[in-house]
């Protein structure tokens, strides 16, 4: 699991699920003019509420965001547990509605003391927190200002000496890359050391040849070198061969190893060695 690959939507629904735990420990009930010591039960007090609303919303929670974090998503019956989660959420927040319309369920009737029975804090809490929490499970993957990652990817570390090798192991390059069609040896650039070949001269040493200069800068696009990159939103990496099922998901957070540019693909390798095409390249930040 990856927790870096958590949304902020995903953020949204867990912030729903903990204030669903703190309603639920709060009063079920308002009573007209009961006094302040009055007992009145919690959330925890109903079996239907707590299946229908507590327990519904914070497994609904925890699916959206396991499913989330995994690399690879599970499926049970068809389905991926994530779409069971927003599901759950969804229920809890149509129970908690019913409840607040008629808190004392079967026993309401005419006169009594029914009728001095009302929705309580907890219940209303309950209400917002998974109103809330079905929002954002059904809308993070439509909306994008909740597609983005919840904890933003660390920046890369400062540039190596030419030749060094990255440190902090996979997925964390240790030197800043060239952008595409950058020439090695610019200033700024990680690889300049001394005059490039085919740069400028400095005072004192003899002009280059002209043929040399336009060899120099004539050389090919297509040159690719391979480099690190971190994806701004979760994006499918599909099979080498063409097919249509993405083997694994790129999560924002994680440094992937750029060894292949295929037009406007890239070819990407994943921490277990898997390779795949990263179709969608847009956004996409260079280690």
């Amino acid at each position: 699991m990856n927790i870096r690959s958590l949304t902020r939507g995903d953020g949204v629904v867990i912030g729903a699920a903990v204030l669903l735990l703190i309603a639920s420990f709060l009063d079920i009930y308002s009573i007209d003019g009961a006094s302040d010591s009055a007992d009145i039960p919690s959330l925890w007090g109903s079996g239907p509420v707590v299946l229908g609303v507590v327990l519904a919303g914070v497994i609904g929670a925890a699916l959206v965001v396991v499913a989330r974090a995994m690399p690879q998503p599970k499926k049970v019956a068809g389905l991926d547990l994530g779409q069971f989660g927003v599901a759950f959420t969804v229920f809890a927040a149509w129970s908690a509605l019913g409840n607040i319309f008629d808190p004392a369920g079967a026993f309401d009737g005419e006169g009594g003391f029914v009728d001095e029975l009302g929705a309580g804090l907890g219940l209303i809490l309950a209400l917002i927190a998974t109103l809330i929490m079905a929002a954002a499970a059904v809308a993070t993957p439509l909306v994008p200002a909740l597609k983005g990652a919840l904890i933003p990817a660390p920046r890369p570390a400062a540039p190596q000496p030419y030749g060094g090798q990255p440190q902090g192991g996979y997925g964390y390059p240790g030197a800043q890359q060239q952008p595409y069609g950058g020439q090695p040896g610019q200033p700024g650039q990680p690889g300049q050391l001394g005059q490039p070949f085919g740069g400028q001269p400095q005072p004192g040493q003899p002009q280059p040849q002209a043929p040399q200069q336009a060899q120099a800068q004539a050389q090919p696009a297509g040159d690719f070198s391979p480099f690190w990159f971190a994806v701004p939103v979760p994006r499918p990496l599909f099979a080498e061969d063409g097919s249509p099922t993405p083997i694994a998901e790129l999560a924002p957070g994680t440094w992937y190893l750029a060894v292949e540019q295929r037009g406007a693909n890239l070819v990407a390798q994943t921490q277990d060695g898997r390779r795949g095409v990263l179709q969608d390249t847009s956004g996409i930040q260079r280690g």
